[in-house]
């Protein structure tokens, strides 16, 4: 039976062991994982941790249920950016590609709106800390995105109330400030007009077609650090997914 670190609660413990053997290739897309019955047994839990456990997975969209069948290795669907800058911060130390650059037109204490209060678990206190800015490359605007995090990580992050450039990344950045991991990340796409304020920013005619995405990393107790708010110029984006065709 793996081993249960006393820190994390079990049903945690268990998600992020089977997670792990997703990313690394050990459980592939298709592949079913261990049922609750399974999980109890190998774990020396109660069915409803197990149960719990497949819930984890389920919410960080790696696993899906199947009604009668069993829990199965979801394909993952979108090549998502914020993966991509994510794994090359933590290769190379620097969050852009040779080119890229951001320009921070905005940062420091902010009182957050409904939806980043909700996605960042606010109620009391909706002070938060935001960071806005357009990345660029050669060809003109990628970007235009705004990061918002609680008030304890703006108190222990002070970096972030600073409009300057942070080479490694904002959230490796609050990771190494903060003690806290991120561990994965939910998004929610939609397109609509963009705003005047995007349009200046994004170099775009009046009305373009804009991608939002709303971004949110969880640490590895399943606590939102980070919810970011991207808009991305029509030309910028585009959906990617590979399949078997039998």
């Amino acid at each position: 039976m793996p081993q249960i670190e006393e820190a994390q609660p079990k049903y945690l413990q268990i998600a992020h062991y089977i997670r792990d053997q997703i990313l690394r290739g050990d459980l592939r897309p298709g592949d079913e994982v261990p049922s609750e019955r399974q999980l109890a047994s190998n774990w020396k839990v109660s069915r409803p941790t197990a149960a719990r456990s497949l819930e984890a997975l389920s919410h960080q969209g790696l696993v899906e249920k199947r009604q009668g069948s069993g829990t199965y290795v979801r394909s993952l669907e979108v090549n998502r950016r914020a993966r991509e800058l994510y794994g090359r911060a933590r290769q190379t130390g620097k969050i852009y590609t040779s080119g890229e650059y951001a320009i921070i037109t905005s940062a420091g204490w902010l009182d957050a709106p409904d939806h980043v209060a909700e996605a960042l678990g606010l109620t009391k206190d909706r002070r938060a800390v935001h960071r806005r800015r357009v990345t660029n490359d050669q060809s003109g605007p990628i970007t235009l995105s705004t990061s918002w995090f609680a008030s304890d990580v703006g108190e222990r992050a002070p970096k972030l109330l600073e409009p300057e450039r942070i080479q490694e990344g904002t959230l490796m950045y609050v990771e190494s400030m903060t003690g806290r991991q991120g561990s994965y990340a939910e998004d929610r796409m939609c397109a609509r007009p963009a705003t005047e304020v995007e349009s200046q920013d994004l170099q775009l005619d009046s009305g373009s077609a804009v991608l939002i995405v709303n971004h949110v990393v969880f640490d590895l107790q399943d606590r939102p650090l980070e919810f970011a708010e991207a808009t991305y110029p029509p030309h910028r984006w585009a959906f990617e997914q590979g399949y078997p065709l039998t």
